[in-house]
């Protein structure tokens, strides 16, 4: 049987950055701090200014709450097609660390500008305090 894992060549490293820079969501992954039990949440996505996931994100949300507490987590990116076996269409899993960047941060304006090309509706809502 043929391995579904894909050798990290050239041609990966290409589909693994197209993958990101389509995103414009993904499953997130993460311990909920109550018990360390692995939660998932679907949250908006978009390859930010140096290529790496981007997600805007509530204190009001019960991922963000967890990843404050404990920042490692996970990303699934990539959807199926309309057609064909889900589970044969690209897709691209990382590990990852949160890092929090609050209203008036140094780098604030430029994610949030980055933010916005790609999600443009998030106008509604990217300027809440939380």
């Amino acid at each position: 049987m043929k391995s579904p894992i894909r050798p990290t060549d050239d041609e990966a490293r290409a589909l693994a950055r197209r993958l990101l820079e389509e995103a414009t969501f993904a499953a997130l992954s993460y311990l909920d701090p109550s018990d360390d039990t692995p939660m998932v949440s679907r949250v908006a996505l978009v390859a930010g200014p140096d290529g790496q996931p981007l997600s805007l994100m509530s204190d009001l949300s019960h991922h963000s709450a967890a990843l404050q507490q404990n920042p490692v987590c996970s990303l699934l990116i990539g959807e199926p097609k309309v057609k064909g076996d889900p589970l044969t269409h690209p897709r691209l899993s990382l590990r990852a660390t949160a890092r929090f960047i609050r209203h008036g941060a140094t780098e604030h304006c430029a994610l949030a500008g980055a933010f916005l090309a790609k999600q443009p509706k998030a106008k509604l809502y990217i300027g809440f305090t939380d």
